[in-house]
């Protein structure tokens, strides 16, 4: 009996930030599109907190931080941000990959994106792969991976800004096994745009109402 071939699909973009405000200012900065009001929420089980800004039919842009509220986990944070200095500029830290099969997503990928973690936020439900070490896979480059199991997409909730990504450029010293790794899996996006360089970087090309804008 032949499988079912793998479909993975950009889910959203990840920026990080020493505060939650300092993230949006930064996001609303670069782009020219209030992030206000505020939509997003707590991670609980890892000391967290959000902000979403849609850009477009599934697919959006989520400023995180550590949550001065909340109590320390006891495990690793998730993109890093136990790592993050106090005084960390924003950035564009990382990108999240949708399936519909996590499982056989981890499975099939040579490259490994974490482990896979049950999460929960609100009324949203989802399974996420995430480092023992909290560390994203190649410097962010490797997306993580996710499997909603909400039946509605988070980006379905967010207000229209007039943002789409048009393009999202990613560097790194091992790009060839990297592309492998997303052939894998079922990843492939004409937006996404992979090349050989000497350090790992992420870049976002963001048609807005004002003209194409860039994080990173």
């Amino acid at each position: 009996m032949t499988a079912t071939p793998l479909h993975t699909a950009p889910d959203h973009l990840v920026v990080t930030a020493s505060t939650l405000e300092a993230g949006m200012a930064w996001v609303e900065q670069r782009l020219g599109v209030s992030m206000a009001p505020r939509i997003g929420g707590q991670h609980v089980r890892l000391g967290t907190h959000n902000a979403l800004l849609s850009l477009g039919e599934g697919f959006y842009l989520e400023v995180i931080a550590i949550d001065p509220q909340a109590q320390t986990p006891d495990r690793p944070r998730w993109f890093g941000m136990d790592d993050l200095p106090a005084d960390a500029a924003p950035r564009l830290a990382h990108w999240v990959a949708r399936t519909s099969d996590i499982t056989a997503a981890v499975a099939a990928s040579p490259i490994a994106p974490g482990v896979i973690e049950p999460m929960q936020r609100g009324t949203l439900d989802w399974l996420i792969t995430i480092a023992a070490d909290g560390a994203p896979a190649c410097a962010g480059v490797m997306p993580s991976l996710i499997q909603w199991l909400s039946a509605a997409h988070p980006a379905s909730a967010l207000p229209e800004r007039g943002c789409r990504l048009q393009q999202l450029v990613l560097e790194h010293p091992a790009a060839q096994q990297l592309q492998v790794a997303w052939q894998s899996i079922g990843l492939a996006d004409a937006r996404i745009v992979l090349k050989q360089a000497k350090h790992a970087s992420l870049r976002a090309v963001v048609s807005t109402p004002q003209g194409a804008r860039i994080l990173d």
